[in-house]
Parts: C-alpha cells; structure tokens; sequence
C-alpha cells in the first residue's frame, strides 16, 4: 500500500552511459523530497526493460549511449508509455538534436551545464505535465522555425530530386524497415562494404545525418512506399 509520501513523489529512473553524470543526479536530488530515483540504465534498451518493474513516473534521458539511443527509447515511450514524462538532459546543443528529441516525443530539454534551480525547474514543470526547454534550446527552436527547409512543391518524382538510382530507393525501403547494413547485405546479395557505401550515399544524397532525418524526409517526399 502506498503512503501519502509515495503518491506525492516523482519517480526518477536515469538514463546515462556515465556513471558519474548519474552520481551526480542522485547527489543533486539526495535532499530533495519531491524527487526520488529508483533506478539507473546505462542504455535505452535497459531502460526499456526496468519500465514495467519499476513503473517510473519520469525518466531523464541522455542521447548519445550504446544499444539504444536517447531518441529511440524516448519514441517507444511516448507511443508504449504515454503517461511516463521525459526530460533529455545532454551536452550537444545542435539544432539537429534538440529536434529529433522533440520529434520523438520528449517533455523537456536541457543541457547539462545548467543550474540546480534550472533542473529542478525542469523537473517540476515536465511532471506537472508542462514542457520545458532551457533559454539555449529554446533559442534553438526558435531559429528552426524561422529557417524551415521549404516543403517539396510536388511529391510525385521526388526521387528524381534527390538523383537516386534504382538500387539507392531499394536500399532505402530496406534501410526504413529496420535492417542493419549486414541483413541489407544479405538481402540484396552484395558485400557489407557495399550495403554501407550505398547508405553512405543516400545520408548524402538526401542530406541527413541520421535514420531518424532519413525516415522523416522519405516520408515527407514519398520516396518509399509505408
């Protein structure tokens, strides 16, 4: 049976592949009454594990770490565990970042140079279920939507736009179903280096730098067939 204490604390799970970044969490929050961490993941795809047991009420989240990546387990959440808050917390201020985070469904986003009372701010107003995104980040939105990349003034031959071979828009299909560069490989019966030269090709091609930005803008220009 939960105490009237338990009802009224956020459950915190932390997310970091750096030890020390989460020492100094726990450290930061040991006082704080309102806040409690319950566990520790060194990876999204842990994390992912520890929801159903620990059952968390937030979770904070770092992008960059092994097995799966801030983003990826923050897109699960959002869709398998809407009631659980995120608050990504991270050192890489790109605009490339903030986005993909708020894409995937991230309550919050701060850096980890802010202030106690910043996070803690943060803190509050993500599990009160507002959003909150530190003065940087929020000049980072700010400037992508003054500078948005125009939308495709027709889908139909949008391949053509981005010059791609037969081969590169098979790849592609491949590539958004989730398939490693050795099951493309496999697939199309061609050596790794190959399967790699060609996802190589088509990030510059169609000027991304990840499989998030690759997904959305063959979404957005109808490159493949969902």
């Amino acid at each position: 049976m939960k105490t009237t204490e338990d009802k009224n604390t956020v459950k915190i799970i932390l997310v970091d592949d750096h030890v020390l970044v989460r020492d100094g969490i726990k450290a930061l929050l040991e006082h704080e009454s309102t806040f409690k961490v319950i566990a520790e993941a060194s990876n999204g795809k842990d994390a992912l594990e520890m929801l159903p047991v620990y059952q968390p009420d937030l979770l904070i989240v770092d992008i960059r770490m092994p097995e799966m990546n801030g983003n990826e387990l923050i897109t699960i959440v959002s869709k398998q565990f809407p009631d659980i808050k995120t608050l990504v917390l991270s050192m890489h201020d790109a605009q490339e970042y903030v986005l993909e985070s708020i894409e995937a469904g991230a309550d919050g986003y701060m850096l980890k140079g802010a202030s106690k009372p910043e996070f803690l701010k943060a803190l509050c107003t993500i599990s009160d279920g507002g959003k909150y995104f530190s003065g940087d980040v929020s000049s980072i939105l700010l400037n992508s939507l003054t500078h948005k990349e125009p939308a495709p003034s027709s889908k139909k031959g949008a391949e053509n736009t981005f010059n791609l071979s037969k081969r590169e828009k098979q790849v592609l299909s491949i590539i958004l179903n989730g398939k490693s560069n050795k099951e493309i490989a496999e697939e199309l019966n061609v050596s790794k280096r190959t399967a790699e030269v060609h996802r190589y090709n088509l990030m510059k091609k169609l000027k991304v730098k990840n499989l998030m930005e690759l997904s959305n803008k063959a979404r957005a220009f109808n490159l493949v067939d969902y």
